[in-house]
């Protein structure tokens, strides 16, 4: 399946469309969320970096015409024009890890306007999901107040990819470590992981199975202690450490039942055999309230293994995002309609401080004590430096989740900060509002 193709039908059909018209004038395009999802107070930009390489690789090969010919039930030489297209524009945007707000453009794209129009579902597919599940994950921290978090996404993500991707995020936000195997290969991240109730069940006994266990992984182990009675099962995990003189860096996990309750119970145990350093996992259905209920109970809970609501940002899997036209051919434009009106112009988002923030023009300077959150990232088709490193971008999401009012921190019922607008987009809004009003005849 190639990756040209992956696309919306209308993206080809206008493209094409442009071409013919020979309109091929730069264009500025917008990527931006109209609104916050309902429980989110702030965002955490992702995807950036498998958007630059994604564009950085794009072209229209033969047999990509040959598909769009397809399915537009059309001879593949009408399709001819879109033949050798590639992407060498402009891309200013938004690093990875920043937090961001609604209406602020996470991504901004300057190119030839077909070449800008074709690429639009792709950065949209990529920009929304990654931001979405970064997001999820970005709570789960602030959830878990320190405590170590680990990655368990894959198995219920959307997709292997979706979950190599959800992996990254995970990091991304300060996650320790990841169950996914190719996902820590790939990215560096520290790869954690124990064993299933199924390898406790293939065992005569939870004792056979764990001492089976510890001969094939010497270093620190964790033992999954609820297939039968978690309380036995802690105590036969406490008897097995003890006596193969396991204690630093190994682990129980509870997977199941009242977690706070059992996690009480196993550091009892645990702690009266002696092995005050074996740590307590906690996992099962967990997301930032699960965790956060765990945190504010006191549970002896060291570290939290989070993973299908996460990996698919379960109550908030979509984001409400828009890629728009704001300039042509050097002439700035807007849509009118009703509740989806947008503002003209390339723009820029000048961050205050308690992310105070104003979106301006792009060609503004920066009002006194704000920086500018939108870098040239790609021009000509080519990034303008190395790829980021997922270092970077977590201090970026650490520095700037520090700088998030606590009204928006909160994981029930956040109030999310409101930017504002520049003078000057104001006042070319207006100005634009009312030639298109004039022409047109569309209401104020």
């Amino acid at each position: 399946m190639s990756e040209v193709t992956t696309t919306d039908l209308y993206e080809v059909t206008m493209a094409l469309s442009y071409l013919r018209e020979d309109m091929r004038a730069p264009a500025t395009f917008s990527l931006f969320v109209r609104d916050l999802p309902p429980g989110r107070g702030f965002l955490v930009a992702a995807g950036l970096e498998p958007a630059l390489d994604r564009l950085a690789r794009f072209r229209v090969g033969d047999a990509d015409v040959e598909e769009f010919a397809t399915a537009l039930r059309r001879p593949v030489a009408d399709l001819a024009p879109l033949r050798g297209l590639s992407f060498d524009g402009e891309v200013r945007a938004v690093p990875e890890g920043r937090v961001v707000l609604a209406g602020e453009p996470l991504l901004e794209v300057t190119a030839p306007l077909p070449q800008a129009q074709l690429v639009e579902t792709c950065l949209l597919s990529l920009l929304c999901h990654q931001t979405a599940v970064a997001s999820k994950a970005a709570r789960c921290v602030l959830a878990a107040g320190g405590r170590r978090l680990v990655d368990f996404s894959l198995r219920r993500a959307h997709g292997p990819g979706a979950g190599v991707e959800a992996a990254r995020l995970c990091a991304l936000v300060g996650f320790a470590g990841t169950s996914n195997v190719a996902a820590a290969c790939r990215y560096g991240i520290p790869a954690a992981g124990t064993m299933a109730h199924s390898y406790v069940e293939c065992f005569p006994s939870e004792e056979r199975a764990f001492r089976a266990f510890a001969r094939t992984h010497p270093g620190p182990v964790t033992f999954l202690v609820d297939t039968y009675d978690t309380g036995r099962g802690v105590a036969t995990a406490a008897r097995v450490f003890a006596d193969l003189g396991l204690a630093a860096g190994c682990a129980v996990r509870l997977d199941s039942g009242d977690l706070g309750a059992l996690a009480r119970r196993a550091r009892a145990t645990l702690d009266a055999a002696g092995l005050a350093d074996v740590r307590i996992i906690a996992s099962g259905g967990l997301d930032e309230y699960g965790v956060d209920r765990l945190v504010r109970e006191g549970a002896p809970i060291d570290a939290y293994a989070v993973g299908t609501k996460v990996g698919t940002a379960s109550d908030a899997p979509y984001l409400d995002a828009a890629y728009k036209l704001v300039e042509y051919d050097g002439r700035p434009v807007m849509k009118l309609s009703a509740a989806k009106a947008t503002s003209p112009g390339p723009k820029q988002v000048f961050r205050g401080p308690g992310l105070r923030d104003v979106v301006g023009l792009a060609n503004e300077e920066p009002p006194g004590g704000t920086e500018p959150l939108l870098r040239t990232v790609m021009r000509g088709g080519l990034r303008t430096g190395p790829p980021d490193t997922l270092a970077a971008a977590r201090a970026r999401f650490e520095a700037d989740l520090a700088e998030v009012p606590e009204s928006a921190r909160r994981l029930d019922g956040p109030v999310p900060p409101v930017p504002s607008a520049s003078t000057r987009l104001s006042a070319l809004t207006a100005v634009v509002r009312h030639r298109l009003a004039a022409r047109t005849g569309a209401g104020p």
